[in-house]
């Protein structure tokens, strides 16, 4: 067994275990103070779920793959690495089609206030709604300021945090009563009520009266990014940042290994650990003073031979990726596609809605009017297309569907994915003036540009524990047990180790906050 693999030390001060965004973010600061660093991927390319590809052959579409949006990433972290890398704001927030007394219409939220409260309006008949809702997230707003800069920050415990935000009714509304007490005291309008309960669902199965809160902690970390709650276009496509990211460790002097699988992990439990790992050629071994591991909890115990976490992290989320010739057309001829489309375009999310499709898959069933939002990428950032593509017209939809849990693939996975497409599918038709299936692109094997993954596809290839986006249910940005998570909320039970994955606490979305707090809890005990 090689122990040096050809590596510059046999000894490093870190090592890191994963090369999504994450592991690079701890990279990068870990070298940037001098440390000797080296990152290990198994794959054979850095980025994990924050890549950009072109999954459609023959096309120059590079699209963001797994995730695609960003709103957590802290404008610090792209300052202090010095980043070549912006995002777009984008002119639309959402919009809703419905149908209300036999007539296609929708909820359009974006454009100015002037235009949103008109779309408030006509949709609900009087401004009631529109001012509930800036009430709403003007609430959310002053939340946000308050707790966004605590997420770099060693971690606060529960009573420090709400002394922070400094208002009770907010702090009742988002962190003790669940979110859909709230959504039926301050919202009257179904959809409306929907649109806002959303934002506690992405990649979260729960009710909206769910006692586990696990969907009040989901809507939070959606609505505080950058302090905002705002939700970007990465320019370039996710895979700009991980590219950047990358570049920005390696320039400060730590080593990325990949087609490097860290399959061990030993630890003397004080000072010094020992990292096994497997390439193509056989096995190595290298010694560190830390390792920080950018995985799930699930695999951090796999490598230390522990018990995994329990019960299992379970995701449940559709994510379909397409390519169209042109946008379609909507019923709802009061609103431009190039708008609709922009934003984030809800489909069958209304309240009473997404509550049935929960308890048909609570139940074993495949929801039968499955709810997803669909976004456009290349109407923020067209540089994610080829020139020619551009100049036909061509655009991107990126669609994320709700109320899917692992649980329902587990016994035909490949079935229940075309059957749940399809059905998707035929949710946004109903809303089209024309098929969506009609303005696919084809690649040049004249297949339609559309890919769907289950969260069982997610596990398979990113080794997303049950396909869960966040590694395990999102946890509040504080510390529950004063002797709990530890001062960054990274630790784990060894010294040598440290969790800078989504699974650490205030990890999930695309933030690099936990490879940030690992670095900095490194740096202090190294």
């Amino acid at each position: 067994m090689n122990r040096t693999h050809g590596f510059r030390t046999d000894l490093y001060d870190a090592v890191i275990v994963g090369g999504g965004h994450n592991g690079l973010v701890a990279a990068a600061y870990l070298a940037r103070a001098g440390r000797s660093v080296l990152l290990l991927e198994r794959l054979g390319h850095t980025g994990g779920a924050a890549v950009s590809t072109r999954p459609f052959a023959g096309i120059d579409a590079r699209l963001s793959r797994y995730s695609y949006l960003v709103s957590l990433l802290p404008s610090k972290i792209v300052r202090e690495l010095g980043l070549d890398f912006a995002v777009r704001k984008r002119t639309v927030s959402s919009y809703t089609p419905a149908v209300r007394d036999g007539r296609a219409t929708g909820l359009l939220v974006g454009g100015g206030e002037e235009r949103t409260r008109e779309s408030f309006a006509r949709l609900t008949g009087s401004d009631r709604e529109y001012e509930s809702w800036r009430d709403f997230y003007a609430m959310t707003g002053r939340v946000a300021r308050k707790v966004f800069p605590t997420l770099t920050e060693p971690l606060p415990d529960r009573a420090e945090l709400r002394k922070r935000i400094d208002d009770e009714t907010a702090w009742r509304a988002l962190f003790e009563e669940p979110l859909g007490v709230v959504l039926e005291d301050r919202f009257a309008d179904d959809l409306v009520r929907g649109v806002v309960l959303t934002d506690g669902l992405i990649g979260t199965f729960a009710d909206a009266h769910d006692p586990s809160l696990a969907q009040n902690r989901c809507f939070l970390y959606h609505v505080i990014g950058g302090g905002t709650g705002d939700w970007d276009v990465p320019v370039g496509g996710m895979g700009a940042l991980t590219d950047a990211l990358a570049g920005a460790a390696l320039a400060a002097g730590a080593e990325i290994a990949t087609g490097h699988e860290a399959v061990r992990i030993d630890t003397d439990g004080a000072d010094s650990a020992e990292v096994t790992f497997r390439t193509a050629a056989g096995e190595g071994r290298i010694a560190c003073r830390r390792v920080l591991v950018a995985a799930s909890p699930r695999e951090l115990a796999g490598l230390l031979c522990e018990e995994p976490p329990s019960p299992p992290a379970e995701g449940a989320q559709l994510k379909v990726n397409m390519l169209l010739r042109r946008l379609p057309r909507l019923r709802d001829s009061a609103v431009d596609p190039r708008e609709a489309f922009a934003g984030t375009f809800h489909i069958g999310e209304g309240y009473a809605e997404l509550a049935r499709a929960y308890a048909q898959a609570a139940s074993g069933e495949l929801p039968a009017a499955p709810p997803s939002e669909i976004y456009c990428h290349s109407l923020t950032d067209p540089s994610i297309l080829g020139p020619e593509l551009v100049e036909r017209g061509y655009q991107t939809l990126t669609l994320f569907g709700l109320h899917t849990p692992a649980r329902l693939f587990e016994r035909a996975n490949e079935e229940a994915r075309e059957v749940l497409l399809a059905g998707t599918v035929a949710q946004l038709d109903a809303h089209l003036a024309e098929p969506l299936m009609d303005c696919l692109a084809e690649d040049e094997d004249g297949r339609p540009c559309i890919e769907a993954r289950t969260p069982l596809d997610l596990d398979r290839d990113l080794r997303l524990p049950g396909g869960n986006i966040f590694h395990r249910e999102l946890s509040w940005p504080y510390a529950d047990d004063p002797g709990g998570p530890g001062r960054w909320g990274v630790e784990t039970g060894h010294r040598t180790v440290l969790l800078c994955g989504a699974g650490a606490v205030r990890g999930g979305g695309v933030s690099g906050i936990p490879g940030h707090n690992a670095a900095m809890a490194a740096l202090e005990t190294l």
